[in-house]
Formats: C-alpha cells, structure tokens, sequence
C-alpha cells in the first residue's frame, strides 16, 4: 500500500530509463494498488515492463464491496495478479479455498496469477516448514492450470523484517516446491527482504527463476539494481 499516482509516475521517470541495458529475457512486472492500474497502464503501454494487481475476487461481479474482479482488470490492460500473498492470509483471512478460487478466477480472465506460499517462523522452528508448503501446494492448486502460473516462495518471517532466508536455503525449498509440480518448468521466485545487496547471490541459485521483491523496489535505483543482477 505505497504510492499515489502522482507518485507512481514520478517512480517510472526514474526507473524505465535503467531498463535500456536489461537483458532482453528478463521480465520486468510492477505489482502497484488498485488505484495506481489505470495510469499505469496508459504509461507502460509500448514498454517492456508487465503491469500487474494485488488480489483479485474469484467472482467476475457482485455484491462484493471493496474488492476486484478479473474483467475489470483484464479491462485496463493488467496482465499479473498476485494471490496468496501471506500479508492477505495473516491480516484479510484468506484461506487456502480462498486462494484457490481466486486462481481460477485469474486465469479464466486470462491473467497470470503469482501464487505466494510460505511458512511463518514459529512453523519454521518447528520444522514444518516441508509439510506445510506441501499442504499448501495440494490445496491451492486443485484444478489449475500450471502453464499459467508462477509462484513466489516468500517465507513470511523473512517479510520486511530485514532476516533474509540463505540463498542455498531458499533454493532447497524451491527445488521441493518445483518437484512437486506437475510442470517442472513453472517459474518460481524467491520473495523476503531481497535487496540490492543480496540479489546476486540469490539468482544464482540454479532452481531459483526470480524474485518477488517489496520494500526494495519503492526506490527506483534500489529496484533497477535488483533488476539488472549480474
């Protein structure tokens, strides 16, 4: 919940011009609140960078206050949507039927959902952190297509705290995850104070495809360096 849209333009004019030496296969999605979509969209339009959503309703329309539904941001040009995010799951109830449901939604209004799944520290020092990602990878992905999918490995101690998950870790998680998965290819990030100074050695973890990055890429210098990993 940062940015207006004042302040998101202001962001792009610092941040689209670092894009000119990114290598060409690297994608660049920016996550932004509901009410920063509209204007970003019309600014992105021709440029590389892939606009995404926070949450999407599993409902196409209804009497739902407050939230969103797949047409109306499959309508302003929204590609991504993230769900599952553990801020949604620890502070909104979301649920793993939840999830579900709004995975289905994205993908039938044709987005790409990033699925978020991870263990809390408590479940970490108990270590459940296998079974619990387990658990959650049976139940959200029930009926989903995985060719249309990424997910973002984010252990939720390592959010915003300043604790970043060892790289190597974060990997052997990851490989657990991907060997789970009907499409072993599927795109999978790493997410949970990733920073500029710990980029590099997080992507070259080899079963970590990308990052799903937070407070680091409010700043358009910080998010630039973190996109242009060497």
């Amino acid at each position: 919940m940062f940015k207006t849209q004042a302040e998101s333009q202001e962001f792009l004019t610092g941040f689209l011009p670092t894009l000119e030496e990114t290598p060409q296969d690297r994608e660049v999605v920016l996550c932004v609140p509901f009410t920063d979509l509209n204007v970003l969209s019309k600014s992105l339009h021709g440029s590389r960078v892939q606009l995404g959503a926070q949450n999407v309703h599993w409902e196409d329309c209804g009497a739902y206050t407050g939230e969103i539904s797949g047409p109306m941001l499959q309508e302003i040009g929204v590609r991504y949507v993230v769900v599952g995010h553990s801020e949604r799951r620890q502070y909104f109830g979301e649920t793993d039927q939840t999830v579900n449901w709004r995975l289905k939604a994205a993908q039938k209004n044709g987005l790409i959902p990033i699925l978020c799944v991870g263990e809390t520290k408590q479940q970490r020092d108990a270590g459940e952190t296998e079974a619990l990602i387990s658990n959650q990878l049976e139940k959200d992905l029930v009926d989903i297509d995985q060719s249309n999918l990424v997910i973002a490995y984010e252990p939720i101690w390592a959010i915003g705290t300043g604790d970043t998950c060892e790289a190597t870790e974060a990997n052997r998680v990851i490989g657990l995850i991907r060997s789970q998965l009907k499409n072993p290819n599927m795109t999978i990030q790493y997410g949970g104070s990733v920073k500029p100074n710990n980029i590099d050695e997080i992507m070259a973890q080899p079963e970590i495809d990308g990052v799903l990055v937070g407070g680091a890429s409010l700043e358009p210098s910080s998010f630039a360096r973190i996109v242009n990993y060497k």
